[in-house]
């Protein structure tokens, strides 16, 4: 049987999300914690989105397979159900750094990674106009010039829509950099920090940093609002585009089409995507 896993963590002192011999890796411990309280072999997981070292997680949904004999052995003696004795056994074996929010059979289906329809992210910056809060420190950068977010809003609009983000993605053999930008826009909440929020059918490896990185400069007026969509089109890696640091950002956020729908859109996004040929 398939278990959805809801949960978030800290990400400050792991080496990112996917398993790396030697290093502490949420994978690590999640499935780790896994075969602790199913007495068994770490399991697999699967995950809708991995994380980069450094990245944090309020939102972060994974799946995996189990016997259904160990599920249903989890509540022991007690009266829980095998869901609520799952949350409970797992926050008192893992770390406090990762806590799991919710454990659930899937529908019929059901993949954390394929059947998402969208990943929402979370970027904050601190800039001279914030109060820089040395309690959020670990999920806010800080910087000393002064940002604008008019500015900020509208080089933001120039890259949403179907696009290939050749530019904003560290490239793999194979894969496909066509993405759907849904949402790119910016707001300064009540102690004056900047907040990104960015939504996308799914992201590249270090699209969302790159994507930040490449609006703060015409915030600070070192570009013209164009700047990113030019960089965009040119379809090439921009050096004077930074990939911002690690600890700014948060995945908040995946989303998924009905229980009726998943298979459907699973079966979409394992296609290669290709941007429409001209009419």
């Amino acid at each position: 049987m398939r278990l959805r896993i809801d949960f978030g963590y800290d990400g400050t002192d792991f080496s990112g999300w996917a398993a790396q011999p030697g290093l502490r890796t949420v994978e690590d411990v999640l499935s780790e914690g896994f075969g602790r309280i199913l007495r068994t072999d770490p399991p697999r997981l699967t995950v809708a989105g991995r994380t980069d070292a450094g990245v944090h997680a309020r939102g972060a949904v994974c799946h995996l397979d189990v016997l259904p004999e160990a599920y249903a052995a989890l509540p022991g003696r007690s009266t829980r159900s095998p869901a609520e004795a799952a949350v409970t056994r797992l926050n008192g074996v893992l770390p406090a750094d990762v806590r799991v929010h919710r454990v659930a059979e899937a529908a019929e289906g059901f993949d954390a990674r394929f059947s998402a329809t969208s990943r929402r992210y979370l970027y904050r910056i601190a800039d001279a106009e914030a109060v820089q809060d040395p309690l959020r420190r670990r999920d806010t950068l800080w910087l000393r010039s002064v940002l604008s977010v008019d500015a900020l809003n509208a080089a933001s609009a120039n890259l949403l829509g179907l696009k290939d983000f050749a530019a904003f993605c560290k490239q793999r053999e194979g894969a496909t950099t066509v993405r759907t930008l849904l949402a790119y826009s910016w707001r300064r909440a009540s102690d004056g920090v900047l907040e990104g929020t960015v939504v996308a059918d799914a992201f590249c490896h270090s699209m969302v940093r790159s994507l930040v990185g490449a609006v703060v400069p015409v915030a600070e007026g070192k570009r013209g609002v164009e700047w990113p969509g030019e960089v965009l089109a040119a379809g090439r890696r921009d050096p004077a585009v930074a990939v911002m640091p690690a600890h700014g950002l948060s995945l908040e956020e995946v989303t998924y089409p009905p229980d009726a729908k998943l298979a459907v859109r699973a079966n979409q996004a394992r296609a290669i995507r290709t941007l429409p040929g001209p009419d």
